[in-house]
């Protein structure tokens, strides 16, 4: 029989750009719209300049 100690881990460490339409922001989160869905995604996930007044 084999040993399973023999096993290998993958790791993956990559990026997907997708476009979207934003169809609204709250106070912590962006809805967009890809494709026929509505995604919420954290608003700390965009990397925005926090330098605008």
């Amino acid at each position: 029989m084999a040993n399973q100690s023999d096993k290998k881990d993958i790791s993956i460490n990559s990026s997907v750009s997708l476009k979207g339409i934003v169809k609204a922001i709250f106070n912590d989160t962006v809805h967009v719209q890809i494709g026929g869905k509505i995604i919420t995604l954290p608003k700390a996930d965009f990397m925005l300049d926090k330098s605008m007044n």
